[in-house]
This record gives C-alpha cells, structure tokens and sequence, in this order.
C-alpha cells in the first residue's frame, strides 16, 4: 500500500510538472528586430504577462552586443561591472525561474543608454490543480460455491388423521400376599408354657 501511494504521489508530481512545462510560454526579445540598438523593448514588454517558467530568447550577431542581467540600481546606471549574468554567443535563453522584476542591458559601452534595455516582471506561476488520484474499482463480488450443509433435522411424520391409541397403565390383579402367621403361632406357644407352668406349680402346693 505504502509503495501504491508514493507512485501516485510521483504520477501526480510529473503530471504537475508537465502541465507547468506545458503552460510556459517562450518570447523573443524585440520579436522580428531582435536585440539591437533601435529596438524599444519597453513597448515590447508592456501588455505581456510574464509568469514564473517562462523563456525569453535574444537574437543578435554574436560579438556585437551582449545580454546582462543586472540590479535595478544597474540597470537605472546603465553598468554591467557586477552583471549577474552575462553571454555574447548571439542566442541566448533566460528561463524567469522567480517571480518579481529582472532587468536586462548589452554591456557594450553606449549602447544601453541607446535604449538597448529591458525590464520584465515576472508573476507567480500558478500550479495546475493536481489530478485526483484514480480509484480502483471495487472487485467483483464471487459467487457462493460454499454447498449448502445438509438438513439433518428429522422430519415429523405426516399426520395421518388417525390419532394413536394410548396404552393403559396396566392393573397389577394378582393376590396380596398372605401375611405371615409365624408371629401369631409364636405367642400361642407362649401362653401354653405360660399355663403349664402354671399348673405344675398349682399341683405342686397342693401336695403340701
């Protein structure tokens, strides 16, 4: 993702930069007359608007003339002793890479003050709006190829209209048990001795 954005960061920086280069106009000093000494570049420049990245291009013979870009104090004194650029080759290009007044003069003695001169003043350039960046389309939604899990919920039989029969409890009829008689033999053997007992010790006081 880091490397997606810094290309389009990139793409948008070019294309701002092509579309500076692209708006850049090129002017040539005194048009058809050239640089020279009968030219009245005041005029010329007067109307034009010069933006920061335009070219300005001087024709003249080589070795005649000269093109210096000097100060404003400079140029209002007609001196190219501290010209802070200077060429005799006969073309020569100056690309305004700042906004604000430049000031031109030919250094050869007397032919800037034979108005062999030119100021421009140079506006801000103003940066073409950057593309937005494209957006990449949303993909495609895939289709489900999950299969669907099988019901396994057991189906309730169909009601058939016959409502089922509902068994009985079923009634335990056999006999009670017959209680045991144990105990009851038990006591009864028990009274006996008892009156036995009884009886011998009758007989037994009788006899005395």
């Amino acid at each position: 993702m880091a490397s997606g954005g810094a290309s389009l960061a990139l793409a948008a920086l070019i294309l701002v930069s092509c579309a500076s280069a692209a708006a850049a106009t090129k002017y040539t000093v005194g048009d058809a007359s050239g640089w020279t000494t009968t030219g009245d570049y005041a005029t010329w420049a007067s109307g034009k608007k010069f933006k920061v990245g335009d070219i300005l291009e001087f024709k003249y013979a080589g070795g005649a003339h000269t093109v210096d870009e000097v100060s404003a104090a400079d140029y209002a004194a007609c001196s190219s002793s501290k010209a802070l650029s200077s060429d005799s080759a006969g073309t020569t290009t100056v690309t305004l890479k700042t906004a604000g007044k430049h000031y031109f003069i030919c250094g050869v003695a007397g032919h800037c003050s034979s108005g062999m001169k030119l100021v421009v003043d140079v506006a801000k350039a103003v940066a073409a709006p950057a593309p937005a960046p494209a957006v990449a389309p949303a993909p495609a939604a895939s289709a489900d190829t999950t299969p669907d899990a099988p019901d396994t919920t057991p189906s309730t039989p169909s009601s058939s209209g016959v409502t089922p029969k509902t068994k009985s409890p079923v009634t335990d009829l056999s006999p009670p048990g017959k209680k045991s008689t144990s105990g009851a033999t038990g006591l009864r053997a028990a009274a006996w001795a008892v009156l036995g007992l009884a009886g011998l010790v009758a007989v037994h006081l009788g006899a005395f």
